[in-house]
């Protein structure tokens, strides 16, 4: 069974909307995926029956070990219960809104012209850099949207290098699996927090993600391993954002494994 089983919609980050990635996983002839988005589960309702593709509604939570300061992102899938998901979510959209319009704003003192009403939002509401990059792009006063000017700006200690805060990856987890959820650890090779996981176990991480465009031959090695010495099982998926992403990607060009899509899907 093939599966895709980490994608990225307009519900957050992502450029393509639901039937758009549906579409295209059909043309790469797979049998399931799982829509992701970041810190919300709004999508739950938007997911459509489709009689040849299985499609899971899932989360993406961006985290942080607070002790070390290590980024983590966790991935849920099969809320039962998606209220206690936003609960701990709903900050962190707020955050990050509040967070990408200051950005927007100090662009437009510096000269850059943005029109904050006709921005495109994630679920219509929360703005992301990407939302920002794309309409400064779209209307030419930048020459592409993860060039020299984003990285100049968005990182490197520009001007618009400034961040949230994150939820605690330990209460990340508690709550997938409070809510019903399996937790898995998304693109360890890209945070390189391998060592939060016999903690992250602790508090009640199933599952790990292999089969990522982030992880390295190195990190899926160290993965294997991990998954174990801690019984958990391995996943997998493009991480696809459509043109929000720097690195092209098409949905299903990384698969899960096995052993993830039959926990996660529950067949193979």
């Amino acid at each position: 069974m093939k599966a895709d089983l980490h994608i990225h919609s307009t519900v957050s980050d992502g450029s393509d909307t639901m039937a758009q990635i549906i579409s295209a996983a059909k043309e790469k002839g797979l049998d399931a995926i799982a829509v992701t988005d970041h810190d919300t589960v709004s999508h739950l309702s938007q997911i459509p029956d489709c009689a040849d593709l299985r499609v899971v509604a899932g989360v993406e939570l961006s985290a942080v070990h607070r002790e070390s300061n290590t980024q983590a992102h966790i991935l849920g899938y099969n809320i039962q219960k998606p209220r206690i998901i936003s609960d701990i979510a709903r900050p962190i959209l707020e955050a990050r809104n509040r967070n990408s319009e200051r950005q927007a704003e100090l662009l437009m003192e510096i000269g850059f012209r943005i029109d904050l009403g006709k921005l495109k939002r994630a679920d219509g509401k929360y703005l992301y850099k990407q939302h920002i990059m794309d309409w400064l792009a779209a209307t030419g006063q930048v020459p592409d949207m993860f060039g020299d000017f984003y990285q100049n700006t968005f990182k490197r200690g520009g001007i618009c290098a400034f961040d949230i805060e994150y939820t605690d990856v330990f209460e990340a987890v508690r709550a997938i699996k409070e809510a019903g959820g399996l937790a898995v650890l998304a693109h360890p090779g890209r945070q390189q927090n391998f060592r939060l996981i016999p903690e992250l176990v602790r508090s009640g991480l199933c599952g790990l993600e292999l089969n990522h465009p982030a992880n390295s031959p190195k990190d899926k090695e160290t993965i294997r391993d991990c998954a174990s010495r801690f019984g958990l099982f391995l996943t997998g998926g493009s991480d696809y954002h459509g043109r929000y992403e720097a690195r092209p990607l098409a949905v299903g060009d990384f698969l899960s494994e096995a052993c993830g899509v039959k926990a996660i899907v529950g067949q193979v």
